[in-house]
C-alpha cells in the first residue's frame, strides 16, 4: 500500500508534468483536443501501472462509431475517471464542475482539450451549461457523465442528478450505460493511499434518446423523450452491469 502511494508519488508526479508539456505543443497543431485526450489515455495507463491496477473491459462493441453519444457511468472512486479515461476507446469529453478546471495541470489540460464545464452553484448558471453543452453533443462531440454527482462511499449507486438526463434529452443522442466496480477500495474517500486492485468496466447497450426539438428520428430507432424516464432506464442499465 505504502509502496504503491510512494510510487505513483515520485513518478507519477514527474510524468504528468513531462506529459503537459507535450499537452502544451500538440495546440501547435490540433486545437481539436483529442491530441490532449490521447496524452491523457497515456497518463491514465501509466498512473494505473504504477498503482498494480488490473482492468478488464467488456462490452466495447456497444459504443457507437462516428457519432456522438452520451456515456454514462457510476462512480465508486477516484480511479474511475483514471481507468474510463485510460480504457475507454473512443474520444469523448468529460463533463464536470468547473471547479476542477482550476486544478494545476490536471485541470489546465482539461480546458485545453475541450471538456465541459458545469456551473454547479447557481440553477441559472446550470441551465446555460446544460444548454451549451447540449449544442457541443449536437455537432459531434460525445461526452461522459457520472449521473450521481459523487463517489458513493458504500459501492451502491446514490440518486442521480437531473442535469446528464436534460442534457440527454436536449441533444438526442444515445446514452451507453457503463458499469464499474473494483475503485472504491483502491483508495478509499479521504485517503491518499493507493492499494492494487482490479477493476471491471462493463459496457451497456445503447439506449436511445429523443429530442422533443428534433421529433423526426431514424425510422425504427424510438427513443425516449422524457429526463425521468430516461433516468430510470439508464439507472436499471448500469444497475444490471454491477452484479
Amino acid at each position: 500500500m505504502l509502496f504503491r502511494t510512494l510510487l505513483v508519488w515520485i513518478i507519477g508526479l514527474p510524468v504528468t508534468i513531462f506529459l503537459f508539456i507535450f499537452v502544451l505543443l500538440s495546440l501547435i497543431f490540433d486545437r481539436s483536443g483529442n491530441s490532449i485526450h490521447r496524452i491523457g489515455r497515456l497518463w491514465g495507463r501509466i498512473l494505473l501501472f504504477l498503482s498494480g491496477v488490473a482492468i478488464e473491459i467488456k462490452g466495447t462493441e456497444n459504443l457507437l462509431q462516428g457519432r456522438p453519444q452520451i456515456l454514462a457511468s457510476n462512480h465508486q472512486g477516484a480511479f474511475d475517471i483514471l481507468a474510463l479515461q485510460a480504457f475507454i476507446p473512443m474520444q469523448f469529453r468529460w463533463v464536470a464542475k468547473k471547479s476542477l478546471f482550476k486544478i494545476p495541470i490536471v485541470g489546465w489540460s482539461m480546458s485545453l482539450a475541450g471538456y465541459v464545464g458545469i456551473e454547479r452553484e447557481r440553477a441559472s448558471s446550470a441551465y446555460k451549461s446544460i444548454e451549451a453543452a447540449a449544442e457541443r453533443i449536437k455537432n459531434g462531440t460525445s461526452v461522459l457523465i457520472f449521473p450521481e454527482g459523487t463517489r458513493s462511499a458504500t459501492g451502491e449507486l446514490l440518486p442521480f442528478k437531473r442535469g446528464g438526463f436534460l442534457l440527454a434529452v436536449k441533444s438526442g443522442v444515445p446514452v451507453i450505460p457503463i458499469s464499474i466496480t473494483g475503485t472504491k477500495d483502491i483508495m478509499k474517500k479521504g485517503s491518499v493511499l493507493i492499494n492494487p486492485g482490479r477493476i471491471k468496466i462493463v459496457i451497456g447497450r445503447p439506449i436511445q434518446t429523443k429530442s422533443p426539438l428534433t421529433p423526426l428520428y431514424k425510422k425504427g430507432e424510438g427513443g425516449i423523450a422524457d429526463e425521468k424516464v430516461l433516468m430510470d432506464a439508464v439507472r436499471k442499465a448500469i444497475e444490471e452491469g454491477l452484479l
